[in-house]
């Protein structure tokens, strides 16, 4: 499929809507399968550490 213009690119031949958030959402779905693991490991760590702080002062 070949465009005329860049805005015929960004319309894609009136179907623009679905496409584009067709692509946002998985833009957003590949961002929280990398941005979760890493929160949930950041948040796992911190309890951990106050796990230990809490058992050494006992």
């Amino acid at each position: 499929m070949s465009f005329a213009s860049f805005g015929d690119f960004l319309a894609m031949g009136h179907h623009a809507v679905y496409v584009w958030t067709s692509y946002g959402i998985c833009l957003a779905v590949l961002a929280l399968n990398v941005a979760l693991p890493v929160l949930a490991r950041r948040r796992y760590l911190q309890q951990e550490a106050r796990r230990l702080r809490r058992e050494n002062t006992k």
